[in-house]
This record gives C-alpha cells, sequence and structure tokens, in this order.
C-alpha cells in the first residue's frame, strides 16, 4: 500500500485530513503515530473547524518545517529556506486543489465543489513526497 492509500484509509477511519497526512509520515520524523494525531488534531475541517487553511495542505507545511528547520532555538536561522519550500507546497496546492481554504475546496459559499477531501489528502501526500519526503 502506498502512502497516499494509508493516509486515505486513516481519513476513513475518522482521522480528519491533517492528521491523515501527518501520521502517515509520523515515523520518518521520529514521532509515533499517537503524537502526531494530537498535534494535527487542532487542524481540521480547515484550521480549527473554521473552514480555513485545508487541513492536509496545514499537515505538508508541518512536516516540510519538521525536515527543514535547523532547530536553532538561539537564533532560528531556516525560516527563510523552510519558506521557500512551503511556499512551493502551497502553489503546487492550489494549482491542484484549485484553492488552499477549506471553504472555497469545499465550495461552502459557492456550492461548487473544487476538490473532494480525499483528493486534498491525496495531493498533500505527493507534495510531501516531492519536497519534504526525499531526504528524510
Amino acid at each position: 500500500m502506498n502512502r497516499e492509500d494509508i493516509a486515505i484509509a486513516k481519513r476513513n477511519r475518522g482521522y480528519n485530513c491533517a492528521q491523515s497526512v501527518a501520521c502517515t509520515y509520523s515515523e520518518d520524523f521520529g514521532l509515533s503515530e499517537a503524537e502526531m494525531f494530537r498535534i494535527t488534531e487542532g487542524l481540521g475541517t480547515g484550521l480549527g473547524c473554521t473552514y480555513g487553511t485545508c487541513g492536509a495542505l496545514a499537515a505538508a507545511c508541518i512536516l516540510c518545517g519538521m525536515k527543514k528547520s535547523s532547530v536553532n532555538l538561539e537564533k532560528p536561522d531556516s525560516k527563510a529556506s523552510t519558506y521557500i519550500v512551503t511556499r512551493q507546497i502551497v502553489k503546487d496546492f492550489r494549482e491542484q486543489a484549485g484553492a488552499v481554504a477549506c471553504r472555497d475546496i469545499k465550495g461552502i459559499e459557492t456550492g461548487k465543489v473544487l476538490c473532494e477531501c480525499a483528493d486534498c489528502v491525496r495531493i498533500a501526500c505527493r507534495l510531501v513526497e516531492k519536497y519534504v519526503e526525499d531526504d528524510v
């Protein structure tokens, strides 16, 4: 089973979109699935049920930060390089899903669904594989 399918299986078990993506890669980042589940729980339904930023996209950006951060607490020095990658992730996600906000993706105001949640999870997994997972 590939990572996209694993993430979809998690979503089908009730994980939110962020948890589905992040938990699929948790062990690659030295976290248990339970830890990652807790970390991303508040990102469901577009960042805390506000229909804001898609949870699947948010999870991809979290994983990017986990990979790219230098963890220099005294003098944070890796933000710029992390932001370059997260901007690309957001750009690609927007191109593939049609938007980045859950409300727009789900068509809350327009009635036009741009991308199903499962497809957003798949897109986010592909972006993690492309921009983050290569060098984990």
